[in-house]
């Protein structure tokens, strides 16, 4: 049997199950600690001795750090770029512009509190227990999100001649021909190992239970596919099974039918009431004075003391000292500003590859798919807008805000960013009427969301390679001087504001450390 190298089963896995599944990997053989194992950083007041740090971007990474460091006495100031704060945490509400680089767009959803769209992060894990805490102490209310509705639909051009069906009933047949075929190969007695009576019994009832077979162990159907008809008044009559050659055909059982049990998906999920912004709202009530939005860093400059930052602010030139900075600007950016880091530090920046997220969100004159008893959750496709999401908030209200495209996959953001705004929602409207024929006749007008082309940003979740994560992840999560870098980019959780408040923290433990030795005069931590 070949071996399989750890390296190379992290690359594997990484092509699988994205940056997540990595780190869960690398765990669980023993090569990083488990994302509870990290402590948060202490810090420590600094009774009356003055430190100043700088904060480039106003992200969730930024807005923690400046949070926690003024309540302990440092000096914080935020440069934020663009003309709004949160970073990748973005609610589009009526009149938000979109800042795409050379196609900008204004949100046209109604005025109406309701009618939002998370065109960045969306969900929250209850096992981010970093964010649920602050969520806590800034009084983000928060609300159930319904990751996983087994009444939504699934879609495959080479499946089921391109129609959709109901993840109930692709999952109940799926799991119903596999145990009949478990049960057969019991019954047979053909086991290569002994097996005792009693045993054999019990794994008949469990593939019986598992796969809802019939008393001869054959699968002719389930009630957890859904009823054809009847079930209330008249006896409920079963769908009839698929063909399993054409479940095998559709590629939902390859890992979207199983992607609501990985570790950052499974239920029960969460999400900020009113929009995730609101995260973002929490934080600037406490830090909001020390940003300053359009303010655009040129140049970052190692010191023998610290660290010193050329930016525009508001048309003005300015040059800045700091003891300290903490940098979440996007390592792809990062290395276009004039700066003097070592030579290691700047071949670590050059390895991230930048993600091309793409969202785009509908606004409905009409919630037709909750008269198609859909109520939250996510349609899948094997399309190229991958996911349809549905709001998990306004039920039976008369509009309603819908996620109907999603793409995630490495180089699927491509085909819809080279395309217009106005290319990219008849094309929506295409592929989305596979799944709701004629919902085209109430869609009244819609938003997209490149991430790759957004300014300020121009990429989204950060993409490491296994080789690039065992050589240079490391040395961007070490400070360069006194320059830290943070952000989920340096994080094995991309693309989670989890990570990059983590990041935050793993950096002020550094700075709490160094300055703690200044002030005992301890020279060898300076």
């Amino acid at each position: 049997m070949a071996t399989v190298s750890r390296r190379r089963f992290l690359e594997l896995v990484g092509a699988a199950g994205g940056s997540t599944a990595v780190y869960r990997a690398a765990s669980a053989l023993g090569l990083m600690a488990a994302p509870g194992a990290m402590p948060l950083a202490e810090l420590q007041p600094l009774q009356g001795a003055k430190r100043k740090v700088l904060i480039l971007g106003a992200g969730i990474g930024g807005l923690t750090a400046a949070y926690e460091l003024r309540k302990v006495g440092y000096e914080c100031k935020i440069l934020e770029s663009s003309h709004r704060a949160g970073g990748r945490n973005l609610t589009l509400r009526h009149g938000d512009i979109v800042d795409e680089l050379g196609q900008q767009q204004v949100c046209r959803f109604d005025d109406n509190e309701d009618l939002y769209l998370n065109a960045g992060a969306a969900r929250i894990p209850p096992d981010h227990t970093l964010l649920m805490r602050y969520c806590r102490a800034l009084g983000v209310e928060l609300q159930l999100w319904n990751n996983d509705n087994r009444n939504a639909y699934y879609q495959d051009d080479n499946a089921f001649g391109g129609q959709p069906v109901r993840q109930r009933q692709y999952i109940a047949d799926t799991r119903g021909f596999m145990s009949e075929l478990l049960a057969k190969s019991v019954s047979a007695a053909s086991l290569d190992a002994p097996i005792s009576e009693v045993d054999t019994q019990r794994l008949l009832e469990l593939a019986k239970a598992f796969g809802d077979l019939n008393d001869s162990h054959l699968y002719a159907g389930s009630s957890r596919g859904g009823y054809k008809r009847g079930s209330f008044v008249l006896h409920g009559e079963h769908h009839e099974p698929f063909d399993f050659s054409e479940l095998m055909n559709a590629s939902f059982w390859r890992w979207a039918m199983h992607f609501n049990e990985s570790a950052d998906q499974a239920g029960t999920m969460l999400t900020a009431k009113g929009g995730m912004d609101h995260i973002v709202k929490g934080f600037m009530r406490h830090v909001g004075d020390a940003v300053h939005l359009n303010a655009w860093v040129k140049g970052v400059e190692l010191t023998d003391r610290g660290v010193r930052v050329s930016y525009i602010e508001n048309g003005e030139r300015k040059t800045e000292e700091a003891d300290y900075v903490l940098n979440s600007i996007p390592t792809h950016l990062l290395l276009g500003l004039r700066h003097n880091f070592p030579k290691d530090y700047v071949e670590a920046l050059a390895k991230p590859k930048r993600g091309e997220l793409f969202k785009m969100g509908l606004q409905a004159s009409k919630r037709f798919w909750e008269d198609d008893r859909i109520y939250g959750g996510i349609s899948w496709t094997s399309q190229p807008i991958t996911q349809i999401w549905y709001p998990n908030h306004g039920f039976h209200s008369e509009k309603g805000i819908l996620l109907a495209a999603y793409t995630f996959f490495p180089g699927a953001g491509a085909y819809f960013t080279s395309m217009t705004p106005e290319e990219r929602f008849r094309e929506v409207l295409r592929q989305g009427a596979k799944i709701h024929p004629g919902w085209e006749q109430y869609i009244e007008n819609g938003v997209s969301i490149a991430w790759h082309r957004m300014n300020h940003m121009m990429g989204c979740s950060a993409e490491w390679s296994g080789e690039d994560v065992e050589k240079h992840f490391k040395r961007l999560q070490r400070p360069a001087g006194r320059h830290y870098l943070i952000g989920d980019q340096i994080t094995y959780h991309t693309g989670w504001q989890e990570g990059a408040m983590r990041s935050a923290h793993l950096a002020m433990a550094d700075i709490n450390e160094r300055v703690q030795a200044e002030l005992r005069g301890d020279a060898t931590h300076a």
